[in-house]
């Protein structure tokens, strides 16, 4: 038999099988001789007060042999002469619509304009030694989407969209550590994402779908409102009446395309602003409230929330122990992310430190109708890059300096491999997005008392938060409301923002299209 219970621990209690047996044997009121597993189902760190908790949700296990449950892949059936779905892009999206369309029994054709996981690579080290991008192998393009080399958040608040414990028992069953499962902030690492993509690329050729690299899409073939297939940027032509389009939040020809042929697409809001980064050291002691973070503890995140002059601002995609990249996907463009190995063992911690914009905020490039929030990130991309010395050098300045809108005398080594280039970031943001990160920073000092400090870098844009564009599609087939056959999805369209939600939205497209 078994029984549920929720309690608290010290770190040290719970990491230790053993420190965990006597205090679940303490709170189920029960011998620990009576005990015979203790399984952990959910973990979260409970820093609030200055002794750190540990919140578990156990099972406790008695008087029976505990056998921990296999975690295997789907019966997945043999495709390869099913009829097609075209996939557009091998991101999250992309990669769980393919295979939820296999084990609908349809072969998917999986179509990536970019490099397979490891040959991504070679461009990633141009863009940070050489200072060179490949428009189709970068941070954001090639197998496995942005996510592979960008971190592998699995955290989501889009519970209420789909079944967010099916995404992660697959991919659990595809290689993944079973503690994506239990965290409260589910995280995979770049260092261990790699071999998990590679692991659902081979499921997915083993069982019949097709998978193309280097393949870019530059038009749709349309008949009337129905799709008919796609054009390559070879001269291939891939024909099929079902694609989905998964192209991720930086597929701006995308968007130039659909909006060039008549198809229908939005500007939509999103955010914008700078990517901050901290000594890890000095983040675990606000955080944790101590002179030196424990050995049972993990380096701690962040998450703040402000609002300032009716607008948020706040952080997105916290690295805890990670590394500043950049991100550009065109030349002559600087954009920067980050990312954390698995053990987020590295000194710094960085984040995202973001301002919510709005659609009239874009008012100065209308012009360019429904690809004005493109166009509103590209002025301020290419203005980083012609400040860097038009090279992938980060415009960068101190933290407090920022505040003080003071030219940093000089900017200390940061995790950026390209290297910084000090400036005042009012020449780089627009005053709206400057004036409005000013008001939250110093709001953050009231919540991390420590926060503010010269030893932090703030770099300059983190542009790509989340799509500027929506792809508009009916709420009852997820077609495009114009072109049937054509299935939006993920980020880029608009309708996910991480991995995992994009995943859920991979399957759902997938099975709106072949029902």
């Amino acid at each position: 038999m078994w029984n549920e219970f929720q309690f608290q621990v010290d770190p040290e209690t719970a990491a230790s099988p053993e420190l965990l047996r006597t205090a679940a044997a303490t709170h189920a009121g029960i011998s620990e001789v009576e005990i015979s597993h203790v399984q952990i189902l959910k973990r979260s760190i409970d820093a609030r007060q200055r002794q750190v908790k540990v919140n578990l949700k156990v099972k406790i296990f008695s008087k029976e042999n505990y056998i921990e449950e296999v975690i295997e892949l789907p019966d997945y059936p043999n495709v390869s002469s099913s009829e097609e779905v075209v996939i557009i892009g091998a991101g999250p999206a992309g990669m769980f619509a393919a295979l939820r369309c296999i084990e609908l029994g349809k072969k998917p054709i999986l179509l990536e304009r970019g490099k397979m996981v490891r040959d991504r690579r070679r461009d990633l080290r141009a863009i940070n030694i050489e200072h060179v991008v490949n428009e189709d192998s970068n941070y954001c393009f090639g197998e496995g989407g942005a996510g592979t080399y960008s971190d592998g958040k699995l955290y989501t608040r889009s519970k209420k969209r789909g079944d967010v414990d099916r995404i992660l028992r697959l991919l659990v069953a595809f290689g993944a550590s079973r503690d994506i499962m239990v965290d409260a902030h589910p995280h995979i690492g770049t260092n261990k994402l790699p071999e998990i993509i590679e692991s659902v690329r081979e499921c997915i050729l083993a069982q019949g779908g097709e998978i193309r690299f280097n393949a870019r899409v530059t038009d749709l073939m349309l008949d009337s409102n129905q799709i008919k297939g796609v054009m390559l940027q070879n001269g291939d032509k891939m024909e099929s009446t079902k694609v989905i389009l998964a192209t991720g939040h930086s597929a701006r020809d995308i968007f130039e395309l659909l909006h060039t042929k008549g198809i229908q697409i939005e500007a939509k809001p999103f955010a914008l602003g700078v990517r901050v980064e901290h000594p890890q050291e000095l983040i675990d002691t606000i955080q944790y409230k101590c002179d030196v973070r424990g050995p049972y503890l993990p380096p701690s995140p962040y998450s703040l929330v402000k609002q300032v002059d009716g607008r948020g601002v706040y952080s997105f995609c916290m690295c805890p122990g990670g590394i500043t990249a950049p991100c550009a996907t065109s030349p002559g463009e600087v954009v920067t992310n980050g990312w954390s190995p698995s053990k987020r063992d590295q000194s710094t911690a960085n984040s995202g430190i973001v301002v919510e914009l709005r659609v009239e905020d874009f008012k100065d490039y209308a012009q360019f109708g429904p690809l004005a929030g493109v166009e509103f990130q590209k002025a301020i991309e290419q203005r980083a890059w012609k400040m860097g010395g038009e090279t992938q050098r980060v415009p960068a300045q101190r933290l407090m300096d920022f505040i003080d809108k003071t030219r940093s005398s000089d900017i200390p080594k940061t995790s950026y491999v390209p290297g910084t280039t000090s400036v005042e970031m009012s020449e780089v943001l627009p005053s709206l997005i400057h004036r409005a990160l000013r008001g939250g920073f110093k709001q953050f000092e009231s919540s991390m008392k420590g926060y503010l400090t010269n030893e932090a870098v703030v770099h300059a844009p983190e542009s790509r938060t989340s799509s500027p564009v929506r792809i508009p599609r009916d709420r009852e087939t997820l077609e495009h409301i114009q072109v049937k056959g054509l299935y939006p999805c993920g980020e880029g369209a608009g309708y996910a923002g991480g991995i995992i939600s994009a995943a859920i939205d991979g399957e759902k497209c997938a099975e709106h299209a072949v029902k």
